[in-house]
């Protein structure tokens, strides 16, 4: 790990190409040029809406599941594996699935549209909507990952405690807000920090939906490295980006797991 990153700095300093045997170092001027390039800008929101917005829906979703699925009824292990089962698919995979399902021609969320008498819908056509569409896959993937880690978190938490709230007079809604989600806030904890990693990192599903497209207007900084690097053959700015990259997530991971962590210290 040591060796990859002292190298990637090594090459941010450089203009090389991805395969010339030589090059020139350069300073700084590829994270000077980082300043100004539009389509640096539009992947680094883009990479904080995948991460942000990703993991309040899956925290969300998660815990959800995890309280209607925490007890035992019929088919409740079926559901709990149906839910779950996305997360076991690669998400290159889980992205060219997805892309069969909203895409224009023969996408089947337009045969279920033409099906009902309605015209037929070119889903990723819009940057914005194409975006949040990538979001949705991503949380339909790994929701089932944040669902097992709450229930985890749900079954350590003693029956004692809502009992006595329970006979104290306290309502469902009451003993969710007041015992349930605090004494939840250690496996929140991990789930957020996993997801929001796994968010900002997002490449796959991005690449088997749009590639970037249209236009550059869905690059996260992942694939953002991906095209500089193969197919603008500029892999001393690829690098930058990369470094760049590797610091913005460790700053905002560090800071949420211990924004969390001092919560759950205050609770304790």
């Amino acid at each position: 790990m040591v060796y990859p990153l002292i190298y990637g700095v090594q090459l941010s300093l450089t203009n090389w190409n991805g395969y010339s045997p030589t090059y020139k170092y350069v300073g700084l001027a590829n994270y000077q040029k980082m300043i100004h390039d539009k389509m640096f800008y539009t992947a680094l929101k883009n990479t904080l809406i995948y991460g942000f917005g990703s993991t309040a829906l899956q925290t969300i979703l998660g815990i959800l599941y995890a309280l209607l699925l925490q007890k035992k009824f019929p088919g409740q292990t079926l559901a709990r594996v149906i839910i779950y089962l996305p997360a076991m698919i690669a998400s290159l995979i889980m992205g060219y699935i997805s892309y069969f399902l909203v895409q224009y021609n023969n996408g089947a969320i337009n045969d279920i549209v033409k099906l009902l008498g309605g015209q037929p819908v070119d889903w990723m056509a819009s940057g914005k909507r194409a975006v949040w569409i990538i979001v949705m896959i991503n949380v339909l993937q790994f929701v089932g990952k944040t669902m097992i880690i709450m229930i985890a978190g749900l079954q350590g938490i003693p029956d004692s405690y809502n009992e006595a709230a329970s006979i104290d007079g306290a309502s469902y809604p009451q003993r969710l807000r007041h015992i349930t989600l605090p004494l939840l806030l250690p496996a929140i904890t991990t789930s957020v920090v996993l997801n929001l990693i796994g968010g900002l990192k997002l490449f796959g599903i991005i690449l088997a939906t749009t590639s970037g497209g249209p236009g550059y207007s869905t690059h996260s900084l992942s694939t953002l490295i991906n095209y500089l690097y193969f197919q603008n053959q500029n892999a001393g700015y690829s690098a930058a980006v990369g470094m760049f990259m590797f610091l913005f997530i460790m700053v905002i991971s560090t800071f949420i797991r211990r924004v969390l962590e001092r919560k759950v210290a205050d609770l304790s």
